[in-house]
Protein backbone atom coordinates (compact mmCIF):
# COMPACT_ATOMS: atom_id res chain seq x y z
CA UNK A 1 0.00 0.00 0.00
CA UNK A 2 1.41 3.49 -1.06
CA UNK A 3 0.84 6.04 1.73
CA UNK A 4 0.28 9.48 0.31
CA UNK A 5 3.16 12.41 1.35
CA UNK A 6 1.34 15.49 1.83
CA UNK A 7 3.13 18.49 0.67
CA UNK A 8 3.62 21.57 2.91
CA UNK A 9 3.04 24.85 2.46
CA UNK A 10 6.13 26.83 1.24
CA UNK A 11 8.37 28.58 3.56
CA UNK A 12 11.82 30.08 1.85
CA UNK A 13 13.84 29.42 4.66
CA UNK A 14 13.00 25.30 4.99
CA UNK A 15 13.08 25.13 1.32
CA UNK A 16 16.58 26.61 1.17
CA UNK A 17 18.05 24.43 3.71
CA UNK A 18 16.01 21.14 3.08
CA UNK A 19 15.61 21.38 -0.89
CA UNK A 20 12.79 21.82 -2.78
CA UNK A 21 11.03 18.00 -1.69
CA UNK A 22 9.43 19.86 1.26
CA UNK A 23 7.42 17.25 2.83
CA UNK A 24 6.35 15.48 6.41
CA UNK A 25 9.11 13.12 5.72
CA UNK A 26 11.51 15.46 4.89
CA UNK A 27 11.14 17.68 7.34
CA UNK A 28 11.07 14.67 9.77
CA UNK A 29 14.01 13.30 8.73
CA UNK A 30 15.83 16.58 9.02
CA UNK A 31 14.60 17.29 12.43
CA UNK A 32 14.98 13.73 14.10
CA UNK A 33 18.43 13.97 11.92
CA UNK A 34 19.67 16.58 14.04
CA UNK A 35 22.44 16.15 16.31
CA UNK A 36 20.99 15.25 20.10
CA UNK A 37 21.54 17.08 22.98
CA UNK A 38 24.32 16.91 25.61
CA UNK A 39 22.49 17.29 28.50
CA UNK A 40 24.72 17.17 31.04
CA UNK A 41 27.13 19.39 29.24
CA UNK A 42 23.86 22.33 28.67
CA UNK A 43 23.09 21.79 32.26
CA UNK A 44 26.66 22.41 33.30
CA UNK A 45 27.22 25.33 30.88
CA UNK A 46 23.71 27.18 31.78
CA UNK A 47 24.89 26.50 36.04
CA UNK A 48 28.63 28.28 35.02
CA UNK A 49 26.43 31.03 33.12
CA UNK A 50 24.08 31.42 36.28
CA UNK A 51 27.24 31.61 38.40
CA UNK A 52 28.84 34.97 36.52
CA UNK A 53 29.08 38.26 38.51
CA UNK A 54 28.80 41.65 36.88
CA UNK A 55 30.58 44.68 38.45
CA UNK A 56 28.71 47.16 40.33
CA UNK A 57 29.65 49.50 37.97
CA UNK A 58 27.65 47.58 34.96
CA UNK A 59 24.76 46.78 37.68
CA UNK A 60 22.94 49.91 36.67
CA UNK A 61 23.22 49.34 32.91
CA UNK A 62 21.81 45.77 33.72
CA UNK A 63 18.88 47.09 35.18
CA UNK A 64 17.88 49.57 32.62
CA UNK A 65 18.57 47.13 29.90
CA UNK A 66 16.30 44.56 31.79
CA UNK A 67 13.61 47.21 31.91
CA UNK A 68 14.08 47.70 28.06
CA UNK A 69 13.32 44.46 27.09
CA UNK A 70 10.27 43.69 29.28
CA UNK A 71 7.05 42.56 27.60
CA UNK A 72 5.30 43.49 30.68
CA UNK A 73 2.18 41.04 30.60
CA UNK A 74 -1.36 40.48 32.07
CA UNK A 75 -2.79 37.38 30.91
CA UNK A 76 -5.59 36.57 32.84
CA UNK A 77 -9.44 35.59 32.68
CA UNK A 78 -10.30 38.15 34.86
CA UNK A 79 -8.46 41.08 32.86
CA UNK A 80 -10.58 43.98 32.30
CA UNK A 81 -10.04 47.49 30.36
CA UNK A 82 -9.44 49.40 33.64
CA UNK A 83 -6.60 46.29 34.85
CA UNK A 84 -5.07 47.34 30.71
CA UNK A 85 -5.01 51.03 31.25
CA UNK A 86 -3.27 50.69 34.47
CA UNK A 87 -0.37 47.80 33.20
CA UNK A 88 -0.26 50.24 29.70
CA UNK A 89 0.67 53.13 32.50
CA UNK A 90 3.00 51.31 34.26
CA UNK A 91 4.60 50.71 30.66
CA UNK A 92 4.99 53.53 29.86
CA UNK A 93 6.19 55.48 33.37
CA UNK A 94 7.49 52.59 35.16
CA UNK A 95 8.78 54.60 37.95
CA UNK A 96 7.28 57.86 38.49
CA UNK A 97 9.81 59.33 40.81
CA UNK A 98 12.50 58.72 38.22
CA UNK A 99 11.67 59.78 34.71
CA UNK A 100 15.39 58.62 33.65
CA UNK A 101 14.00 55.29 34.29
CA UNK A 102 13.13 53.57 30.35
CA UNK A 103 10.04 51.92 28.97
CA UNK A 104 9.42 48.35 28.89
CA UNK A 105 9.45 46.86 25.25
CA UNK A 106 5.91 45.74 24.81
CA UNK A 107 2.72 44.86 27.06
CA UNK A 108 1.20 41.55 26.24
CA UNK A 109 -2.43 40.82 26.76
CA UNK A 110 -5.36 38.84 25.15
CA UNK A 111 -6.95 39.47 22.19
CA UNK A 112 -9.79 41.33 23.10
CA UNK A 113 -7.64 43.70 24.96
CA UNK A 114 -5.61 44.72 22.26
CA UNK A 115 -8.13 47.57 21.69
CA UNK A 116 -7.76 48.94 25.07
CA UNK A 117 -4.42 48.78 25.06
CA UNK A 118 -3.81 50.66 21.97
CA UNK A 119 -6.13 53.36 22.72
CA UNK A 120 -4.15 53.58 26.23
CA UNK A 121 -0.66 54.01 24.84
CA UNK A 122 -1.64 56.29 21.58
CA UNK A 123 0.98 57.57 19.73
CA UNK A 124 3.71 55.67 21.61
CA UNK A 125 2.35 52.57 19.93
CA UNK A 126 5.46 51.20 17.91
CA UNK A 127 8.70 49.85 17.39
CA UNK A 128 10.71 49.50 20.75
CA UNK A 129 13.56 49.81 19.32
CA UNK A 130 13.16 53.45 18.97
CA UNK A 131 11.68 53.33 22.91
CA UNK A 132 7.98 53.02 22.28
CA UNK A 133 5.62 50.44 23.16
CA UNK A 134 4.32 47.62 21.03
CA UNK A 135 1.38 46.20 21.88
CA UNK A 136 1.89 41.96 21.65
CA UNK A 137 -1.43 39.80 21.86
CA UNK A 138 -1.24 36.20 22.96
CA UNK A 139 -3.35 34.49 19.52
CA UNK A 140 -4.39 30.83 18.67
CA UNK A 141 -6.19 29.34 21.55
CA UNK A 142 -3.67 30.17 23.88
CA UNK A 143 -2.49 28.56 25.68
CA UNK A 144 -3.59 25.22 25.06
CA UNK A 145 -3.45 26.07 21.44
CA UNK A 146 -6.70 23.29 20.95
CA UNK A 147 -8.75 24.79 18.26
CA UNK A 148 -9.31 24.34 14.54
CA UNK A 149 -6.56 25.98 12.31
CA UNK A 150 -9.96 28.35 10.88
CA UNK A 151 -10.25 29.25 14.44
CA UNK A 152 -6.47 30.07 14.97
CA UNK A 153 -6.15 32.28 12.00
CA UNK A 154 -9.11 34.14 13.03
CA UNK A 155 -7.91 34.82 16.80
CA UNK A 156 -4.53 36.24 15.20
CA UNK A 157 -6.40 38.28 12.38
CA UNK A 158 -8.81 39.84 15.10
CA UNK A 159 -5.59 40.58 17.09
CA UNK A 160 -3.59 42.03 14.00
CA UNK A 161 -6.82 44.00 13.03
CA UNK A 162 -7.19 45.57 16.37
CA UNK A 163 -3.28 47.21 16.44
CA UNK A 164 -1.45 44.23 17.66
CA UNK A 165 2.28 44.32 16.12
CA UNK A 166 3.23 41.46 17.58
CA UNK A 167 1.41 38.05 18.14
CA UNK A 168 2.67 35.80 20.51
CA UNK A 169 1.06 31.80 18.81
CA UNK A 170 1.13 28.48 20.33
CA UNK A 171 2.35 25.55 18.84
CA UNK A 172 0.40 22.31 18.66
CA UNK A 173 1.79 20.54 21.26
CA UNK A 174 0.19 17.40 20.94
CA UNK A 175 0.55 17.26 17.04
CA UNK A 176 4.57 18.00 17.55
CA UNK A 177 4.97 14.81 20.36
CA UNK A 178 3.34 12.71 17.76
CA UNK A 179 5.95 12.93 15.03
CA UNK A 180 3.15 15.04 13.25
CA UNK A 181 6.30 17.92 12.58
CA UNK A 182 4.16 18.98 9.14
CA UNK A 183 1.19 19.59 10.90
CA UNK A 184 2.87 21.99 13.29
CA UNK A 185 4.97 23.70 10.10
CA UNK A 186 2.18 24.59 8.18
CA UNK A 187 0.25 26.06 10.94
CA UNK A 188 3.59 28.44 11.97
CA UNK A 189 3.27 29.30 8.08
CA UNK A 190 -0.94 29.84 7.71
CA UNK A 191 -0.67 32.14 11.18
CA UNK A 192 2.65 34.17 10.00
CA UNK A 193 0.44 34.88 6.91
CA UNK A 194 -3.02 36.09 9.38
CA UNK A 195 -0.14 38.60 10.58
CA UNK A 196 -0.04 40.46 7.35
CA UNK A 197 -1.83 43.72 7.54
CA UNK A 198 -3.80 44.98 4.74
CA UNK A 199 -0.84 47.62 4.16
CA UNK A 200 1.51 45.25 3.49
CA UNK A 201 3.46 45.20 6.60
CA UNK A 202 3.11 42.30 9.03
CA UNK A 203 3.13 41.40 12.87
CA UNK A 204 5.87 40.34 14.60
CA UNK A 205 5.27 36.09 15.08
CA UNK A 206 6.96 35.02 18.34
CA UNK A 207 6.41 31.10 18.39
CA UNK A 208 5.43 29.31 21.84
CA UNK A 209 7.56 25.87 22.08
CA UNK A 210 5.57 25.33 26.11
CA UNK A 211 9.03 23.86 26.55
CA UNK A 212 7.51 22.22 30.02
CA UNK A 213 5.41 19.65 28.62
CA UNK A 214 8.18 19.01 25.73
CA UNK A 215 10.05 17.04 28.05
CA UNK A 216 13.10 16.35 26.37
CA UNK A 217 16.34 19.38 25.86
CA UNK A 218 16.11 17.05 22.20
CA UNK A 219 12.65 18.13 21.39
CA UNK A 220 13.18 21.83 22.80
CA UNK A 221 15.89 21.74 19.99
CA UNK A 222 13.73 20.27 17.01
CA UNK A 223 10.50 22.31 18.44
CA UNK A 224 12.97 25.48 17.88
CA UNK A 225 14.15 24.71 14.23
CA UNK A 226 10.59 23.62 13.23
CA UNK A 227 9.63 27.03 14.41
CA UNK A 228 12.16 28.56 12.69
CA UNK A 229 12.22 27.19 9.52
CA UNK A 230 8.05 27.77 9.28
CA UNK A 231 9.16 31.92 9.36
CA UNK A 232 9.05 32.36 13.39
CA UNK A 233 10.70 35.81 14.16
CA UNK A 234 10.80 34.74 17.75
CA UNK A 235 11.06 31.69 19.30
CA UNK A 236 9.32 31.55 23.34
CA UNK A 237 9.78 29.07 26.06
CA UNK A 238 6.46 29.21 27.75
CA UNK A 239 3.02 30.31 27.96
CA UNK A 240 4.02 30.83 31.64
CA UNK A 241 0.77 28.88 32.24
CA UNK A 242 2.59 25.56 32.44
CA UNK A 243 5.49 24.76 34.88
CA UNK A 244 8.32 24.42 34.54
CA UNK A 245 8.11 27.74 32.50
CA UNK A 246 11.71 29.45 31.15
CA UNK A 247 14.34 27.85 32.87
CA UNK A 248 18.42 28.79 32.23
CA UNK A 249 19.31 25.56 30.41
CA UNK A 250 16.02 25.40 28.18
CA UNK A 251 17.00 29.32 26.80
CA UNK A 252 20.50 28.24 26.59
CA UNK A 253 19.50 25.33 24.05
CA UNK A 254 17.53 27.60 22.27
CA UNK A 255 19.77 30.30 22.14
CA UNK A 256 22.12 28.20 20.52
CA UNK A 257 19.74 27.23 17.92
CA UNK A 258 19.44 30.95 17.08
CA UNK A 259 23.46 31.13 17.23
CA UNK A 260 23.72 28.10 14.79
CA UNK A 261 20.77 29.59 12.52
CA UNK A 262 22.72 32.99 12.12
CA UNK A 263 25.81 31.22 11.58
CA UNK A 264 24.40 28.55 8.73
CA UNK A 265 22.64 32.12 6.90
CA UNK A 266 25.90 34.39 6.65
CA UNK A 267 26.44 35.34 10.04
CA UNK A 268 28.17 38.65 10.01
CA UNK A 269 28.03 38.76 6.10
CA UNK A 270 24.17 38.92 6.59
CA UNK A 271 22.87 36.44 8.76
CA UNK A 272 19.47 36.33 9.36
CA UNK A 273 18.68 36.96 13.73
CA UNK A 274 15.63 35.53 15.35
CA UNK A 275 14.89 36.72 18.73
CA UNK A 276 14.23 34.42 21.94
CA UNK A 277 12.34 34.89 24.96
CA UNK A 278 11.97 33.13 27.94
CA UNK A 279 8.80 33.81 29.41
CA UNK A 280 7.25 32.60 33.03
CA UNK A 281 8.21 32.31 36.29
CA UNK A 282 11.70 34.99 35.98
CA UNK A 283 11.16 37.55 38.85
CA UNK A 284 13.72 38.77 40.44
CA UNK A 285 16.76 40.70 39.04
CA UNK A 286 19.03 38.48 40.23
CA UNK A 287 17.29 35.67 38.08
CA UNK A 288 17.29 37.95 35.01
CA UNK A 289 21.05 39.37 34.77
CA UNK A 290 21.66 35.68 34.73
CA UNK A 291 19.96 35.44 31.12
CA UNK A 292 21.78 38.46 30.17
CA UNK A 293 24.72 36.73 30.50
CA UNK A 294 24.03 33.62 29.23
CA UNK A 295 22.38 35.79 25.90
CA UNK A 296 26.01 38.13 25.86
CA UNK A 297 28.26 34.40 26.01
CA UNK A 298 25.83 32.34 23.54
CA UNK A 299 25.19 34.84 20.66
CA UNK A 300 26.74 38.04 21.59
CA UNK A 301 25.42 41.34 23.60
CA UNK A 302 24.40 42.78 20.11
CA UNK A 303 21.41 40.59 20.69
CA UNK A 304 20.30 42.19 24.00
CA UNK A 305 18.01 44.51 22.04
CA UNK A 306 14.34 44.67 22.13
CA UNK A 307 14.21 42.86 18.42
CA UNK A 308 15.87 39.88 19.55
CA UNK A 309 15.19 39.43 23.22
CA UNK A 310 12.46 39.64 25.93
CA UNK A 311 11.41 38.86 29.37
CA UNK A 312 7.78 37.29 29.47
CA UNK A 313 6.92 38.61 32.80
CA UNK A 314 4.61 40.31 35.29
CA UNK A 315 6.40 41.12 38.39
CA UNK A 316 9.84 40.96 37.40
CA UNK A 317 10.04 44.61 37.03
CA UNK A 318 8.54 45.41 40.29
CA UNK A 319 12.01 43.72 41.76
CA UNK A 320 13.54 45.60 39.20
CA UNK A 321 12.77 49.26 40.32
CA UNK A 322 13.26 48.62 44.01
CA UNK A 323 17.43 47.48 42.81
CA UNK A 324 17.38 50.13 40.41
CA UNK A 325 16.04 52.45 43.60
CA UNK A 326 19.00 50.95 46.10
CA UNK A 327 21.92 52.01 43.64
CA UNK A 328 20.21 55.66 43.02
CA UNK A 329 19.80 56.10 47.04
CA UNK A 330 21.62 53.31 49.17
CA UNK A 331 18.59 52.02 50.44
CA UNK A 332 15.62 49.63 49.74
CA UNK A 333 12.17 51.40 49.31
CA UNK A 334 9.17 50.53 51.40
CA UNK A 335 6.35 47.50 49.73
CA UNK A 336 4.68 50.56 48.78
CA UNK A 337 7.21 51.94 46.22
CA UNK A 338 6.30 49.87 43.58
CA UNK A 339 2.67 49.22 42.27
CA UNK A 340 1.14 45.49 43.00
CA UNK A 341 0.66 43.36 40.08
Amino acid sequence: MTIAVPSLAPAERALNLIGGDLTEKSLRLHLEGLPGVDAVGLEARAADLGTRSIKTTSKAWALDTIIRLIDLTTLEGADTPGKVRSLVAKAITPDPSDPSTPRVAAVCVYGDMVGDAVAALGTLHGDPDDGNISVAAVATAFPSGRASLAVKLADTADAVAAGANEIDMVIDRGAFLAGRYGVVFDQIVAVKEACRRADGSSASLKVILETGELNTYDNVRRASWLAILAGGDFIKTSTGKVAPAATLPVTLSMLEVVRDWYKLTGGASGGQRIGVKPAGGIRTSKDAIKYLVTVAETVGEGWLEPHLFRFGASSLLNDVLLQRQKITTGHYSGPDYVTVD
